[in-house]
């Protein structure tokens, strides 16, 4: 396993670096040196950043150098100020449908001033840190907007790779399109079909020759091998154009109409920025997927970002260059090339300035059909499949669709501006969406809703809560999350009516058996909106909460002591438990029925306090039937196909996991398992009796040598919790107590009591801090302990040895509900962060 390093104020071994008093402090480093993993990312973003700047500068109608502009001002400027340290800038594909049409209708050089107030308009919004407000914005209608740019890409260059020249809009495109495919030159298409196939072919090349092949961008050997092939045949095809660079337009003063010219600066903002945003989120999850880079890279700050795209707009636009954005394709390929800094991102924008002086030459040799057709490939990749499936699954396809024709027929900030409002339709329609049945059982009757209930869904609530009869039994089940003011009214209304008349209610939360309000009383909605019982002040239990460990008191039937025993119960939260005083805890630990039977147990509740046996008719046993009837219900339902398919095979679990009785402690809940993925052994503090030892403890052992030699799991978990009062216990045990079963079973944590008294030994630490107090101490001692118990099991020791079983240590914060797993470092023993240590089973 790895291990985190220790934070600097907990590292023993760290040399102190002082300096005298009053003497200024030592310089600190400027930033990360060069590293050889930068360099190759960098030509590896370089040589897809070539192809890819002029195919797009082609695209927009723009000079050919503003691509190259755009590329390296991008590179050096936003790498060097922006936020997101791997992202990678530049002339995007998502700004070639709007920058072609302000080119259209502005001019070159009214388009680059454009850019520079695009690039002001980011810095303002960047010093007003409303970045993370773009993440506001729907990924249908980005995505919408990003598929509408890609078709409108594909078929305008459809056109260049057909040898002929496109049209300012689709419509025309779409409309010329069969008169073009009738005069189709097949220079031009040969040469395009060849950067086709080369594009699509190189990266599944198989084989070991394939791995070392696919090192060399797909791009750049589409390009290349275009270019050669033409140059070889000789082909007269139109080529790149790059006149020199002391005739480059510069940005000038815009002229137009001046709401044209706002609108066009909203646009290039609002899809800069956005586009910008959303790659600088994809890259840090990209760069959380590689633990190489997690720990050497900062997660991306999102207002640095825009401040930095505005900036490298400002000076793109000046230059003379493409508005700037942040880029996937390019993005992607820093990371996956091993970039740990922004170094990478820099150098490349040095190497397009390079390749744009001295490679004119060879740059003029490209075809503009083999660019059309890596662009025209770029487009279609917009149109991406995943997120339509993505969409659709949410059910947001409609605001996708909307967006994307929008976008196509109309342009992108129409597009964008139709997508926002269908958006908001939609949840205007999910939230007024209300599905409200009534069915007759055994002599009740059952009104459910289902959805928010607001004024709109008032009429239909009314109507079905007057199907019930007058004097009857109602049980109305809440299945949403908002109630507003209007619906209240009218359910607390039709509530008092019905009571009145010897009816019952009883009000139901989004959980079947959750009771919002007394069955039989007339006040069962809490005058303040909420919907608790007047006589069971501590319940939180409402229609709109999520789960929680509640406990509700019910009224009772019976006679006074039954009722003043139900009104005393009280709620030991996790928070109560966690400062609970050792001798206190050791009381309720040598009560009767406190943690149930010590040694190996099944998920078990404490008995009721009552000395009489539950039946039917006690709150204990009416929860439980809830519980099982909630099951049966909503759960039951949707796990039946795959307990079904266990039943016929079996179990096959993959690991075992010995943990704690404690009831807070819910194994699926923070191991996200489901059936057939865990074998669980709990216990009175999670240990493990040594084998061999008299009057020993057989039930744990049995559990893992059944776990290891039948089931042959391939990990074994011992997981401690916070608050343990077993530890506490055993903190304040005393000699002179009497040997109950739970006392000689606590014997089996004296060694990891033992272990944390020994001064010889590092003590374990909590993601490289000490541990909050002795409890805590002992806490996670123990579960190293147990671990050296488990490998004295003979069935253990065999597989470790054969290398097919892997032990590990787990801690859980119950009041931080936060996991934590050991590592193992030359310095003792370290419980860290999920997601650091390497948990492999």
């Amino acid at each position: 396993m790895s291990a985190c390093t220790p934070t600097r104020h907990d590292d023993p071994h760290r040399k102190e670096h002082s300096h005298e008093p009053h003497s200024p402090p030592s310089p600190r480093p400027r930033g990360p040196r060069l590293t050889g993993a930068d360099v190759s990312a960098s030509i590896a973003v370089f040589l897809i950043a070539l192809p890819l700047s002029l195919g797009i500068a082609l695209a927009t109608g723009a000079p050919l150098q503003a691509g190259l502009v755009a590329a390296a001002v991008g590179g050096v400027v936003v790498g060097r100020l922006g936020g997101a340290p791997l992202q990678v800038s530049g002339p995007a594909a998502g700004l070639t449908v709007v920058t072609a049409e302000l080119i259209q209708r502005y001019g070159w050089r009214t388009t680059c001033a454009i850019t520079v107030l695009a690039g002001l308009a980011q810095l303002g919004l960047g010093l007003l840190r409303v970045a993370r407000t773009a993440l506001a914005v729907s990924p249908a209608i980005v995505h919408g907007m990003l598929a509408g740019i890609g078709v409108t890409i594909a078929v305008a260059q459809l056109h260049i790779v057909l040898g002929g020249t496109p049209h300012s809009s689709v419509l025309l495109n779409l409309r010329d399109l069969p008169a073009q495919l009738a005069r189709v030159q097949t220079a031009a298409l040969s040469v395009s079909a060849l950067t086709l196939c080369l594009l699509l072919a190189w990266p599944r090349l198989p084989g070991r020759a394939g791995r070392l092949l696919r090192v060399v961008p797909a791009p750049l050997v589409a390009v290349t091998g275009a270019t050669t092939s033409a140059a070889l045949l000789g082909l007269g095809l139109p080529k790149v154009d790059l006149p020199s660079w002391s005739s480059h337009a510069l940005a000038g003063l815009p002229e137009g109409p001046a709401l044209g010219l706002i609108a066009a600066v909203l646009t290039i903002t609002l899809v800069c920025s956005v586009q910008s945003l959303l790659g600088a989120v994809a890259v840090d999850k990209m760069v959380a997927a590689r633990p190489a880079l997690s720990g050497r890279v900062r997660r991306a700050d999102l207002d640095r970002e825009l401040l930095g795209q505005g900036a490298a707009n400002v000076v793109s636009g000046t230059l003379g260059g493409l508005p700037v954005a942040g880029v996937a394709v390019r993005s992607t390929a820093n990371v996956n090339a091993g970039a740990v800094s922004r170094n990478s991102t820099m150098l490349h924008g040095v190497l397009v300035v390079i390749a744009a002086l001295l490679m004119v030459p060879i740059l003029e040799l490209i075809p503009l059909a083999s660019l059309a057709a890596l662009v025209m490939a770029v487009g279609i990749q917009m149109v991406s499949l995943h997120h339509i499936r993505t969409v659709t699954r949410h059910r947001e396809v409609l605001v996708y669709a909307v967006t994307t024709v929008g976008v196509v027929f109309l342009g992108v900030l129409e597009g964008v501006a139709l997508g926002i409002g269908m958006a908001v339709a939609v949840a205007l329609h999910r939230l007024t969406r209300t599905r409200i049945t009534h069915h007759e059982k055994e002599g009740v009757h059952h009104v459910h809703v289902r959805g928010q209930l607001t004024f709109l869904a008032v009429p239909r609530l009314s109507r079905t809560l007057h199907l019930v009869p007058q004097g009857a039994h109602a049980v109305v089940e809440l299945d949403g999350s908002f109630m507003d003011h209007a619906a209240y009214e009218s359910l607390q209304d039709w509530q008092s009516t019905q009571t009145a008349h010897g009816g019952t209610v009883e009000l139901v939360g989004r959980r079947t058996g959750v009771r919002i309000g007394e069955p039989t009383g007339p006040a069962g909605l809490h005058p303040d909106g909420g919907t608790t019982a007047p006589d069971s002040s501590g319940c939180r239990c409402h229609p709109w909460t999520p789960w929680r460990n509640h406990q509700c008191a019910i009224p009772e039937t019976g006679g006074p002591a039954q009722r003043n025993n139900a009104e005393t119960t009280t709620t030991r939260t996790p928070e109560d438990t966690e400062h609970t005083e050792p001798s206190d805890l050791t009381a309720k630990l040598d009560a009767p029925g406190a943690l149930g039977t010590p040694g190996a147990t099944v998920e078990a509740s404490a008995p009721p306090s009552s000395p009489r046996a539950p039946d039917a008719t006690t709150p204990t046993a009416n929860q439980l039937a809830r519980g099982i009837s909630a099951f049966q219900r909503n759960t039951a339902p949707l796990v039946r196909s795959e307990l079904a398919r266990l039943a016929r095979e079996g179990q096959q679990p993959s690991q075992l996991f010995l943990t704690c009785a404690d009831s807070r402690l819910v194994t699926s809940m923070i191991t996200s398992s489901g059936p057939g993925d865990l074998f669980v052994v709990r216990n009175v503090g999670n240990l493990v009796p040594p084998p061999g030892e008299e009057s020993g403890d057989d039930s744990v052992a049995a559990a893992i040598e059944y776990a290891v030699d039948v089931l042959r799991v391939r990990s074994i978990t011992v997981c401690g919790h916070s608050g343990c009062g077993a530890m506490q216990a055993l903190l304040a045990a005393d000699q002179d107590t009497a040997q109950t079963p739970l006392r000689r079973w606590l014997r089996y944590g004296g060694p990891s009591v033992a272990r944390m008294a020994d001064g010889s030994r590092p003590a374990a630490r909590l993601a490289g801090r000490a541990a909050a107090d002795t409890v805590e101490q002992l806490c996670l001692t123990n579960v190293i302990q147990q671990l050296e118990h488990l490998r004295a099991h003979d069935s253990v020791s065999r597989a470790l040895r054969a290398g097919e079983l892997e032990l590990h240590g787990m801690y859980f914060h119950v009041g931080e509900a936060q996991a934590y797993l050991l590592s193992e470092v030359h310095e003792g023993e370290v419980f860290d962060h999920v997601g650091v240590a390497d948990l492999t089973a």
